[in-house]
């Protein structure tokens, strides 16, 4: 596992996993589920043999990947304990596992992949460094697969759950523009291909876009 300097003050290493897990189950928010169905629906459309999971938590959506078809399944997350309890809960998969902050670090020593991941990520990280690191992590003709929560004029951005360590994250969570993200993307050589949208429990709309890789010459 590689290890990265992170700075104690961002509010994902005061969220406990349990917490995190705990309200993406909660009634409604109910986004766990549908998050890993997404992701399953990705490694089926792609067949990727190496995927990167940009946040990837405690492997929600691990129980997808089939070891017999994906080679390699690169894992990076800000918060160790999450790290770790991946390395514990899958420890049958070929991982390799980073933490390292998404929005600052330089991840361009990680080998590229066929697929990158990246599932309510941006709302998190920014778009700013996060786009460059998931770019930089794509093999030529490669894929891309985002997940965003839509604006909804009836539902809080971020929900109350019961689990009061979640609201540490409201002042950093910020909703992505999916059309200038679309732009932004194609400008790097990245062309939609696929995209969906669907309800949660919770009443919040997430759309998955997926975008084919083709670097200039």
């Amino acid at each position: 596992m590689i290890l990265h300097l992170v700075s104690e003050e961002n509010p994902w290493l005061r969220v406990p996993l349990a917490d995190y897990e705990g309200h993406m189950r909660a009634p409604g928010v109910e986004q766990l589920d549908v998050l890993a169905e997404l992701f399953g629906r990705v490694l089926t459309t792609c067949a990727p043999h190496s995927v990167a999971i940009l946040g990837v938590a405690g492997g929600n959506g691990l129980d997808f990947v089939h070891p017999s078809l994906v080679r390699r399944v690169v894992g990076i997350d800000i918060n160790p304990a999450y790290i770790d309890e991946t390395a514990r809960r899958y420890a049958d998969l070929p991982l390799e596992l980073h933490c390292a902050d998404l929005a600052t670090d330089d991840l361009g020593g990680i080998e590229p992949v066929d697929l990158v991941h990246a599932a309510l990520i941006f709302e998190h990280a920014g778009t700013d460094g996060c786009v460059e690191t998931a770019v930089r992590l794509l093999r030529p003709d490669g894929y891309l697969s985002l997940v965003l929560q839509l604006p909804s004029a009836t539902t809080a951005e971020v929900s109350p759950s019961g689990f009061d360590s979640i609201q540490l994250l409201r002042d950093d969570f910020s909703l992505v523009d999916r059309d200038v993200l679309v732009q932004r993307l194609c400008d790097q050589n990245l062309r939609l291909v696929d995209e969906s949208t669907r309800m949660t429990g919770g009443s919040k709309t997430l759309w998955l876009g997926v975008f084919n890789f083709f670097p200039a010459s």
